[in-house]
């Protein structure tokens, strides 16, 4: 019976180990993509909420290095996890990158774009591609990025 056991626990032990090799320890461009079309209806069905919830990472909002960011006509971001209120369209990578300003001239209401530069992943210094998808939604820039 203790061999039973012991059997079943390494097979559950096992199983644990594959599902988290297969979630993956980093997000990718099809999860990207579906949480910035999360953010697409979040925005369009109640605007405040939305943007609360993607700067606080809640209701799904988070996921591993994926989350959505958004800015407003002024330039500023409306939701990121740490630079809300800060310029979104003056954002510039460490090589010098216009990103933000890439962002805004990508982002086109009714259609999503993908837009690369270098950035380091979240709790990183080291700059690598990072992919977003962008769109327009009314007033706000709202994108996912993911990391190649």
């Amino acid at each position: 019976m203790k061999k039973i056991i012991a059997m079943s626990l390494v097979a559950i032990a096992s199983g644990f180990s594959t599902a988290a090799i297969s979630a993956g320890e980093f997000g990718n461009a099809t999860e990207a993509k579906a949480m910035l079309e999360k953010a697409i209806s979040a925005v369009k069905a109640d605007k405040p909420t939305a943007l609360a919830q993607m700067a606080k990472g809640e209701n799904g909002f988070r996921d591993r290095d994926l989350y959505p960011f958004c800015g407003g006509p002024d330039g500023n971001f409306t939701a990121h996890p740490s630079l809300t209120g800060k310029s979104m369209k003056d954002l510039v990578s460490k090589t010098g990158e216009p990103v933000g300003a890439k962002l805004y001239d990508a982002a086109k209401d009714g259609s999503i774009s993908e837009v690369s530069y270098m950035w380091p992943r979240p709790g990183s210094a080291e700059a690598v591609q990072k992919y977003s998808y962008v769109t327009k939604i009314g007033d706000q820039v709202c994108a996912v990025g993911y990391y190649k």
